[in-house]
């Protein structure tokens, strides 16, 4: 019999050889019923000691799953074969996989196919074993598998014998037609192989033919190709239609099975009705809209009021040439252009960080990253081969990745689509020579535009640009971010009849209720005018008494303190009347950088900013806290399900102890040059706060140092709920509210549809601090806030009034929060407190009293 790699023909036989080096695993031990039982067809498996998956035999890429984790090849006489990296990989949503093709592709025998991280599926899968699978095994008579160990690209693992007819048509003589109601997915990955595999067997024992239907896609369901080429997620609605003898039956099994998520753990069906469109089934929550034809709604992104006229921005659609008949030119041109685009995005990176916001430079480092991207320089390049122009092949390449960014569930994924149409933008400006001069605004104007970028809000001119409003996006947006930092009111996720107003409509947007007010009058806008006028006068008599302590008509002193994360950030907090730093965030020591700092870096940095404070102002440096969303790149982590709890804050410090001790040594060695107290974070329980103190006490006496206070932060419920043993051990407390609040109402505080439901004055965290200040009081410590409410006019009655001794406060707000601290009564703060306990709602609290600032 003559063998073939790359051809089939009747009565020819066909040897794959080994697309991973390893152990080869006959198929019927793979630890997975749907491999073992060969519903997804005939093959062999892998135990691998190589990371690449080579291709077994020459033909075209006809399904990679959106994953990664499984790609299937089709050789010229149409047999499929499926290969499947691991078990269970599909959770892994592409994480530990590169892929170096793309469907369509043709490939010979030893191509790289997909590139993967073994440790990283080992650690995160259920196994490493790979599966070779013809899925169309009825074309084959005869499967000789071979055994032992293989080298990958050389030695073959599976002997075929074609039989070289077409499969049997399913019968439909008689032309019965059923069709299915609408099925929503349940599947939690989709319809991956498992599943897919699981139809079509339960499709193979009736003779019509069955087809699934996806939006505008077919595919026959004794297809396992075929169905995990639609890319099916779970929330997805799909629809069956089946023509024959028994299509009735058929749809009624299959459909059931589907809504059930044919028979794969942790799914809860998804029911619907027969009168659903498969549209109307998946389409989002209607967008909120006002009844005021004069009032768009939309997301608060950016605190604050502005009044002004409204200014349509246009998106540029660059047009660009298709053919070249010069590759090595295009590519020349676009590598040149990518350099460009870097010093440009560095001279950004720069700016922002220059003034004063190196957290929000650091999005323009992520920028810088996209354009390293090997998959987006890749494609490109890919296409410039193939003739195409490099502004036409950049162009359609980084749209259509920004696309499927924007298609993902993850929210916060999907908003990151902006970025990557920021630099690949710009990059294609400067490959068509188009100006990217900024456009000149008449003052008091109020962008509308369907989005911005971060490259816009840095160039932005904020003495003419007051305010913007957006109809994509959300508050956790890196334009939201931004707009937050430079102060500019901002709402997003507006209305999209914005985009259809005139420009020079007068408005009022209003960036902490998410509102556009239409056409007030000139009386309206008068009045807000007025009301900015007096809230900055404020601030400025504010400011004049900045340096005054922060003492309530009654005689109840409290102690107004910084947020800081650098030596800047305590010169402006002293300049602003701080009385010392209440949270030193000491990771912003370790951003930006391609190492650990050092003992003596970190030394340097801590000593430097408790001489700024002096002798008599505290410096409360927090340990690292990192983890969750603030993640390191020298610090690298496994992959978690749920980081946010999972490995951050000091848990980090135990599992990386030189990094823990390298920092308290740090610490302990600028002690001496002012009043300087350690905290650790995310401390959940009494042994991890013993062992943290263990730790600082044997650096210590290394040392040979005097001993420093040693507080916690409380931003875990059970440290507040056992406040009274931790109070025994600890010197002080200091809440952290952004985390406690969305620990305590297990809500992320960065999701774009529950933020505005994470309040740091529902009465259940309110509950939470009175229990900490009260623990804290009763052992002679004392509590302290550091999260965002210690800011909010609101919140800082109760919080006095519940008994916190200090509030934390970000910079630009000292010495309002010190002036609003004079106007107030102790016993009116403790009886408002009081009330606020007893409240239903955040909402109630909240009206209790008005805002201290109009």
């Amino acid at each position: 019999m003559t063998y073939t790699a790359t051809s089939v023909q009747p009565g020819t036989g066909v040897l794959l050889t080994a697309p991973l080096s390893g152990k080869l695993v006959p198929i019927e031990q793979v630890p997975d019923p749907v491999f073992a039982q060969k519903m997804v067809g005939d093959g062999i498996s892998i135990d691998p000691v190589s990371q690449s998956l080579l291709a077994p035999c020459d033909g075209e890429v006809i399904q990679l799953h959106p994953s990664h984790h499984a790609i299937t090849l089709k050789t010229a006489n149409d047999l499929e074969v499926l290969m499947h990296i691991g078990l269970d990989t599909v959770t892994l949503r592409g994480e530990g996989f590169t892929p170096k093709v793309k469907v369509g592709d043709q490939v010979q025998m030893g191509d790289r196919l997909i590139d993967f991280d073994a440790d990283y599926v080992a650690l995160n899968a259920k196994s490493l074993l790979t599966q070779i699978v013809i899925t169309n095994s009825e074309q084959v008579t005869t499967f000789i598998p071979r055994s032992g160990n293989v080298t990958a690209g050389r030695d073959p693992v599976l002997e075929l014998a074609f039989a070289g007819t077409e499969a049997t048509a399913p019968a439909t003589d008689n032309h019965d037609v059923a069709t299915s109601e609408a099925i929503v997915i349940p599947n939690p990955t989709g319809l991956h192989a498992r599943p897919a595999a699981v139809l079509a067997n339960l499709a193979k024992k009736y003779k019509s033919d069955i087809r699934l239907k996806y939006g505008d896609k077919k595919t026959n369901v004794r297809s396992v190709v075929g169905v995990m080429g639609l890319s099916i997620d779970k929330g997805d609605t799909v629809s069956l239609e089946a023509t024959g003898p028994d299509a009735a039956a058929a749809i009624a099994e299959l459909t059931e099975a589907l809504r059930s998520g044919l028979g794969e753990a942790g799914v809860t069906p998804v029911a619907t009705t027969t009168s659903q469109a498969a549209a109307d089934v998946s389409a989002p929550p209607p967008r909120p809209r006002s009844d005021d034809p004069n009032l768009v709604l939309g997301v608060a992104a950016s605190p604050g009021v502005a009044v002004g006229y409204l200014h349509r921005v246009q998106q540029q659609d660059i047009a660009v040439t298709e053919q070249s008949d010069n590759p090595a030119a295009e590519r020349r041109r676009l590598e040149q252009a990518i350099a460009q685009a870097k010093l440009e995005i560095e001279a950004l990176r720069a700016k922002v960080h220059g003034q004063g916001n190196p957290q929000k430079a650091a999005i323009f480092s992520a920028h810088q990253e996209l354009l390293e991207d090997p998959e987006l320089v890749d494609a490109t390049m890919q296409a410039i081969d193939h003739g195409k122009s490099a502004a036409y092949a950049w162009k359609r390449t980084y749209s259509e990745q920004a696309d499927q960014l924007a298609r993902l569930t993850n929210e916060l994924l999907a908003q990151r689509a902006n970025d990557l149409r920021d630099v690949g933008g710009r990059v294609l400006r400067i490959l068509t020579g188009v100006s990217t001069e900024t456009t000149h605004y008449p003052e008091n104007t109020i962008l509308a535009a369907e989005d911005l970028t971060p490259s816009d809000m840095a160039t932005l001119d904020r003495s003419k640009v007051v305010g913007f409003c957006t109809v994509a996006g959300g508050a956790t947006s890196h334009v939201a971010i931004l707009a937050r930092s430079m102060d500019i009111p901002a709402i997003a996720g507006s209305e999209p009849r914005v985009l259809e107003l005139s420009n020079g409509t007068p408005v009022i947007l209003d960036g902490s209720k998410g509102t556009l007010r239409l056409h007030p009058s000139s009386d309206e806008m008068e009045r807000v005018k007025q009301r900015l006028v007096r809230i900055k006068a404020k601030r400025e008599r504010d400011f004049a008494s900045k340096d005054q302590p922060a003492m309530t008509i009654d005689g109840h002193r409290m102690e107004i303190v910084a947020n800081i994360g650098n030596v800047e950030d305590a010169k402006q907090a002293v300049a602003l009347g701080g009385e010392g730093v209440g949270l030193l965030r000491s990771e912003f020591v370790f951003m930006e950088r391609s190492a650990a700092p050092t003992e003596e870096e970190q030394t340097d940095i801590y000593s430097a900013v408790a001489q700024i404070l002096g002798p008599e102002r505290p410096l409360i440096i927090r340990t690292l806290d990192v983890g969750g969303d603030k993640p390191l790149p020298y610090l690298p982590m496994p992959h978690e399900e749920n980081p946010f709890l999972g490995e951050r804050g000091v848990r980090i410090g135990f599992d990386r102890p030189e990094i823990l001790r390298t920092q308290l040594r740090a610490i302990l060695r600028s002690s001496g040059l002012g009043n300087v107290r350690v905290m650790f974070p995310m401390i959940a329980r009494l042994e991890e706060f013993r062992m943290a103190k263990g730790m600082l006490e044997e650096e210590r006496q290394k040392l040979g140092v005097a001993p420093i206070p040693v507080g916690i932060m409380v931003e875990v419920p059970s440290a507040a709920v056992i406040a009274n043993q931790f109070a025994k051990e600890a010197d002080f407390f200091s809440v952290g509210t952004n985390d406690l609040t969305q620990y305590t109402l297990a809500m992320d505080r960065g999701h774009p549809k529950l933020a505005p439901y994470c309040d740091g004055l529902d009465p259940a965290v309110l509950s939470l601090i009175g229990m900490a200040a009260k623990a804290a009081n009763q052992q002679g410590k004392w509590c302290g806030i550091c999260g965002g409410i210690g800011s909010d006019p609101q919140a800082v009655p109760l919080l006095i009034g519940l008994g916190v001794k200090e509030l934390s406060v970000s910079i630009p707000t000292i010495p309002s929060v010190k002036a609003q601290v004079r106007d107030l009564s102790y016993a009116e703060c403790q009886r408002l407190a009081a009330q606020a306990l007893a409240a239903d709602t955040a909402a109630d609290v909240r009206n209790l009293s008005p805002l201290a600032e109009e």
